[in-house]
């Protein structure tokens, strides 16, 4: 089994996602050479950092967190692109298995109910064939020993249908991209949204005030990256 396995390997190598050399064996979708050159953000207060500034005056939120800095060029947006665009979902696992860790350690949010990915639109859905944070979120759930929740927020719009709204409906409908089908059932729940990039919030912003619906629910916000 060892040589059918070495065989495979000098045939179908495993490629670093950042710089297309070879992997070690003990080494998973980045080599630890472009690891150690990740941005990473390092947010070390979770309750006042970038993420949570980015919801001032819109949405409370409880808890903040982002791995690295998403930039124009760069890592991170190589990985996200690969994430999303060329089916390589294991990236999502690579990220949670790396936050998991973290948050494991520092149990900032040890008291989360749930974990909720922000949904991709039916359509979309069908398009790419898998929503790119699932395994993300399933990965967290596993570190954390948090239910990973789906299907209760559903996004009912999608972009390129909005992108044919005049100015004013574009506006109007901001807040009902997405819908929480049982709000109720997240009374004095505190949730952890997920997401892979956070650029202006807005997404986030729309999915959070679903769960202001919900009678005392706490949010707090979980992403792979932030744009800087």
């Amino acid at each position: 089994m060892r040589i059918l396995k070495d065989l495979f390997h000098i045939f179908y190598p495993k490629l670093c996602v950042v710089c297309d050399e070879h992997l070690l064996e003990n080494e998973n979708v980045v080599c630890t050479l472009c690891r150690h050159d990740l941005p990473l953000t390092n947010f070390n207060d979770y309750k006042n950092n970038k993420v949570t500034q980015t919801f001032y005056g819109a949405i409370a939120i409880d808890k903040g967190y982002a791995l690295l800095f998403y930039r124009k060029e760069g890592s991170t947006l190589k990985l996200i692109h690969e994430l999303k665009y060329k089916d390589n979902e294991e990236i999502g696992v690579f990220f949670g298995n790396w936050l998991g860790e973290i948050l494991k350690q520092n149990s900032k949010f040890k008291d989360v109910d749930c974990i909720i990915p922000v949904p991709l639109h039916p359509k979309k859905l069908r398009e790419r064939g898998y929503n790119q944070v699932t395994k993300f979120g399933k990965r967290l759930s596993f570190y954390l020993n948090i239910p990973l929740v789906e299907n209760e927020l559903i996004r009912i719009s999608s972009t390129k249908t909005q992108t044919f709204k005049s100015r004013f409906e574009r506006f109007r409908n901001l807040d009902t991209k997405f819908s929480l089908s049982n709000p109720s059932q997240f009374n004095n729940k505190h949730i952890l949204l997920i997401d892979d990039v956070i650029t202006t919030g807005a997404t986030l912003k729309a999915c959070a005030k679903e769960f202001q619906k919900s009678e005392n629910c706490k949010i707090s916000v979980l992403t792979m990256a932030y744009t800087e």
